[in-house]
């Protein structure tokens, strides 16, 4: 018999699915909500089975409903005729007043709302949203060069002791 490939669950019942890995280095994140997707029966055995990307995914405002945009959850492999369109908007589940705060933020120029990370909260898919301002170059040039002198220090103390 084969080996079974072990899912990896937080404590807390969370296994992340999706992350937008570039989000942390194209935005400076300034507030992050966790939200519900409303979704189809397709759209979650995809999930399940890990088949998302997140990478050019942002959130718009419409009718005063924040919706999911270009995030790809792939067909379900064993669908029917009536699988899911992979790049389709998807409404969030939030509580008004968090609405309230995305759209209030949202008005302020230069701030934009991105998907961050996409995880299963006790069998329910969450999405990790965060409102963002855009960084420059010399931003990201920073904090690479920031990140770059900590590892460095590390491995410095990591060969004296």
């Amino acid at each position: 018999m084969g080996k079974k490939k072990a899912k990896v669950v937080h404590k807390s019942g969370i296994k992340i699915i999706a992350q937008n890995r570039r989000a942390r280095h194209d935005y400076e994140l300034l507030d992050t909500f966790e939200a519900g997707l409303s979704l189809t029966g397709t759209e979650i055995k995809s999930i399940r089975a890990s088949q998302v990307t997140l990478q050019h995914a942002f959130i718009s405002a419409r009718d005063g409903e924040l919706w999911l945009l270009e995030a790809n959850i792939a067909h379900y492999v064993h669908g029917n005729d009536n699988n899911h369109e992979p790049k389709r908007p998807r409404r969030l589940l939030l509580h008004r007043r968090e609405i309230d705060k995305i759209l209030m933020t949202l008005a302020t120029k230069g701030v934009t709302c991105i998907a961050t990370k996409m995880y299963l909260k006790n069998g329910r898919a969450k999405l990790e949203i965060a409102t963002a301002r855009g960084k420059k170059k010399y931003d990201k040039r920073h904090d690479l060069a920031k990140k770059d002198a900590k590892r460095t220090m590390e491995r410095a103390l990591k060969e004296r002791y």
